[in-house]
């Protein structure tokens, strides 16, 4: 794992979702926190376009930078749907910088929104796993749930209701009314 300066506000550390950027001294709004950089790719060069790995950082149309290095450490910062950060992409300098758009405390993990062609390439197939969404999900099952005991509940309402019972219930039934069917009147045997 890379090593950073005891300097720097941030630390890479394990998270849900792999390795993560993980605030060690509060970050204040506005703050930049780390540059992401690497080798410029250029998109009229067929070798740098063919170039496939999830690190890429596209600036504009013709220019990418290629963050797979190791001492990127702005590659560790992972997706929300709901972030603490955000992106300062200048493509004239060919430069993008993580900026906090809330105030970070240490222990935060630092995150900003990928946008929407990385989410829909990368993490709509196997489900966003940020905070926020790990929270919407875990209410729609909740509801879910909730839902599904309600509609339990109103069926054995409508079933005691309409006096219907269950199978067990019936079979009882049929059999005392099948004794009392065969002969006996008013406790006499036949």
């Amino acid at each position: 794992m890379p090593a950073t300066s005891s300097n720097k506000p941030y630390r890479v550390g394990r998270s849900k979702t792999g390795l993560g950027l993980f605030a060690t001294k509060p970050i204040k709004k506005g703050t930049r926190i780390v540059r992401y950089f690497g080798p410029i790719l250029d998109s009229r060069i067929p070798a740098h376009d063919d170039i496939e790995n999830k690190y890429l950082f596209e600036l504009n149309g013709r220019w990418t930078i290629d963050g797979s290095v190791r001492k990127n450490l702005a590659r560790y910062i992972n997706h929300s749907c709901r972030p603490n950060a955000e992106s300062d992409v200048r493509p004239r300098e060919r430069k993008v910088f993580i900026r906090a758009i809330k105030n970070i405390e240490p222990g935060d993990e630092i995150n900003y929104d990928y946008g929407t062609d990385y989410f829909k390439a990368y993490l709509k197939p196997i489900g966003c796993k940020c905070d926020s969404c790990e929270k919407k999900r875990k209410k729609l099952r909740a509801e879910a749930r909730a839902e599904r005991a309600k509609v339990k509940a109103r069926d054995e309402r409508k079933a005691k209701k309409t006096g219907a019972k269950s199978p067990k219930n019936k079979a009882a039934k049929k059999k005392k009314l099948s004794g009392h069917a065969v002969g006996k009147k008013n406790g006499a045997r036949a």
